[in-house]
């Protein structure tokens, strides 16, 4: 009997976790939001205990925060490990575009310049969500083909930490978008022109900067250096 109560609550739990995650990621659920264990459960048709240990896998994910007197509400990004990801990427990432510029056929540099046509579709009416989702392909095209496996891990591990913190940084600095649609664009007219695999690095390295700082800036942060 314990055996069959124990899996019907471990169900519940995924099912209330899966819910929660995809809410928070997608936007639904802001920074701030507070996650009041009665109304989500009741929401939910659950009681409350699975939704409970819904949100300390949340918590431990780095995606809830535990507050005094307030209860658990949805974290917002931490500016420090945004910081040292973000830095970190713009090195590893701008050596993967480049180590992966020369194996990148036409038809995937068609398809990166129609993810970046969307992409500027969306700033009449703008989608942060639907943006950084065309964003993470775009890269994820232009670095795919990078030769060395150990870059390209560390650009992977990168990327998924910053989808374990929040789904779009352009929630927060959604005036970076234009310009990094105009980056994107010109750092294509590199690759397509086989411009020098420094000149390609450098603007990949100087791309993801940019939008790093923008987030700095909006966080009250100084920029950083690289």
């Amino acid at each position: 009997m314990n055996g069959t109560t124990s899996t019907a609550t471990g169900s519940k739990s995924e099912q209330a976790y899966t819910q929660l995650k995809e809410r928070i990621l997608g936007g639904e659920m802001s920074p701030g939001y507070r996650l009041v264990l009665s109304s989500i459960a009741a929401e939910m048709g659950f009681s409350v205990v699975p939704v409970r240990e819904a949100i300390r896998r949340l918590e431990a994910e780095g995606l809830v925060h535990f507050e005094r007197n307030v209860g658990a509400t949805v974290a917002g990004i931490d500016p420090d490990l945004y910081l040292h990801t973000m830095q970190a990427l713009s090195i590893i990432e701008g050596a993967a575009t480049a180590l992966a510029a020369p194996e990148i056929s036409a038809e995937e540099l068609a398809r990166a310049r129609d993810l970046n046509d969307q992409m500027r579709e969306l700033l009449a009416a703008f989608d942060p969500v639907r943006f950084t989702a065309l964003n993470t392909e775009f890269h994820a095209l232009l670095y795919a083909r990078c030769p060395n496996p150990h870059i390209l891990d560390l650009v992977h591990r990168g990327w998924n930490r910053l989808g374990r913190m929040r789904s779009s940084v352009f929630r927060y600095v959604p005036d970076r978008a234009h310009a990094s649609v105009a980056e994107h664009a010109a750092l294509l007219d590199f690759i397509e022109a086989h411009a020098a695999p420094r000149v390609i690095e450098v603007a990949a390295r100087t791309h993801r900067t940019n939008t790093l700082n923008a987030f700095l800036a909006q966080a009250n942060q100084p920029p950083s250096p690289i």
